[in-house]
């Protein structure tokens, strides 16, 4: 098998975004752009995976580390030097590369595979991945000669008006022989208003040499779209949203409205779980099956079991088991556990807590830094009173403990097993099992005393 190589162009800062933060890295559907690029490459089985960085270096490494080696272009002189850049690195080796932008995100393994079969089909020194535009203006032409070969690049600018008629245009997407790249690259000029150096002119200098020179048309025209704006992101982000949606719909999810619905492109769902609108889900989310997520509920790296309902709420991080009932009005914040059958109910937060099989707390409660054991039922109004200005203490309810309403259990503190805490209580030593728990002053009634108050007003 012919070896594969691969570039990836990240260098650019993206001035056009208007935007601290470094074009490639401008996330869609939950991820950099430029990752969506190398995870759509890494499919391909390459050799050797080259991203070439510049603006925010440090950061788009960061974002990629361990998915790509890297090369430093110092100047942004163009995109022929920026390929260049990697010749130190894959200069030497026989096969071929593959050349794609970073700003990229819609591009599929699919069509990149199809372009390097082109190639070796052809027996092509480049071939150029093309698409048909309805409307191509500002995009380069692709000028083919009677036998479909590529006969040359027109510029929107430098186009005759007849050229301007062809539909077909360049996506910036190449498959190079290796070999014919960088030796081609030696001799790009740049001779132009912009002095830089233009990855297109090698493509005008094999033809020069006779060497064959083809293109492949894909399509699918969305999938080449680049982002260079706030309003090309956003076109980007419905485009890849409409394709998850309908993924997750093919494999047996429910989705209510999938254009108001936002799901991460590493989420997983399990089928016959239905999402209802407004709802986003995040990160590394896994949902099984039979489970009900929204309306407007935001899910982001969470573990949820089958059966499962969350509504209007707020999960983060955390592990979510089976036949949970989460809502409405709740949040669930990081490094919880919530364990099967829970009911987490109406202004409910749970804080890097664990709540065991079959506990309840049911409304306007705050349960955080706690270890809640399995059939406990908390109170309306029970707060776990973690923090004393300085440091965060565990509260532990064990197994079987009810909580009366409007409780302040002040950590640290155990109740013991089946013990009870009386309505109003403030908790503030350790309750033994199966007692029965009153921390708070004797109801005194003063009779008449409205009338005095009246009489010293």
């Amino acid at each position: 098998m012919t070896n594969r190589f691969a570039v990836i162009l990240a260098a650019g800062q993206g001035t056009r975004m208007k935007s601290n933060l470094y074009k490639v890295l401008h996330p869609v559907c939950g991820k950099p752009m430029v990752e969506h690029v190398v995870d759509q490459v890494t499919q391909l089985n390459m050799n050797k995976l080259v991203t070439v960085v510049g603006h925010g270096a440090d950061q788009v490494q960061s974002s990629l580390a361990g998915k790509t080696d890297f090369v430093l272009q110092e100047k942004q002189l163009g995109t022929g030097h920026a390929v260049l850049q990697a010749e130190g690195v894959l200069g030497q080796e026989q096969g071929i590369t593959l050349v794609v932008c970073g700003d990229t995100p819609l591009i599929q393994s699919r069509t990149l595979e199809a372009l390097i079969q082109e190639h070796e089909q052809k027996q092509a020194k480049v071939t150029i991945l093309t698409a048909r535009a309805t409307d191509p203006t500002g995009y380069g032409r692709i000028v083919r000669n009677s036998s479909g070969f590529v006969e040359k690049i027109v510029e929107h600018k430098d186009a005759t008006e007849e050229e301007r008629e062809i539909k077909e245009i360049n996506t910036g997407v190449y498959c190079f022989d290796n070999q014919a790249l960088f030796h081609a690259l030696k001799q790009v000029s740049n001779n132009n208003a912009q002095g830089e150096y233009y990855l297109p002119d090698v493509i005008g200098i094999l033809k020069s040499q006779n060497e064959v020179v083809v293109a492949y048309q894909t399509d699918n025209f969305e999938e080449t779209l680049g982002v260079n704006d706030r309003v090309q992101l956003s076109e980007a982000e419905r485009i890849m949203r409409r394709r998850i949606n309908e993924l997750h719909m093919r494999n047996g999810v429910t989705i209510i409205n999938p254009e108001q619905t936002y799901i991460d492109t590493d989420a997983i769902i399990g089928r016959d779980t239905i999402i209802e609108p407004g709802t986003k889900i995040s990160g590394k989310t896994v949902i099984a099956e039979n489970c009900v997520i929204g309306p407007h509920s935001e899910i982001t790296n969470c573990q949820i079991g089958n059966g499962t309902v969350i509504r209007q709420s707020v999960a983060e991080k955390s592990e979510i088991g089976l036949d949970v009932q989460v809502g409405p009005f709740a949040h669930i914040r990081p490094d919880s556990s919530i364990s099967d059958e829970v009911k987490i109910g109406n202004f409910v937060e749970v804080k890097k807590s664990t709540v065991g099989k079959g506990s309840k707390a049911s409304h306007l409660t705050y349960i955080g830094d706690a270890e809640v054991g399995s059939g406990v039922n908390i109170g309306c109004g029970t707060i776990t009173v973690n923090y004393d200005g300085k440091n965060k203490f565990l509260t532990k309810i064990e197994d079987g403990v009810f909580v009366g309403c409007n409780s302040n259990l002040i950590a640290p503190v155990t109740i013991g097993k089946n013990a009870y805490i009386a309505a109003g209580s403030t908790i503030t030593e350790d309750v033994p099992g199966e007692a029965l728990s009153i921390a708070r002053a004797r109801q005194v009634n003063k009779e008449n005393y409205v009338q005095k108050l009246k009489h010293n007003k």
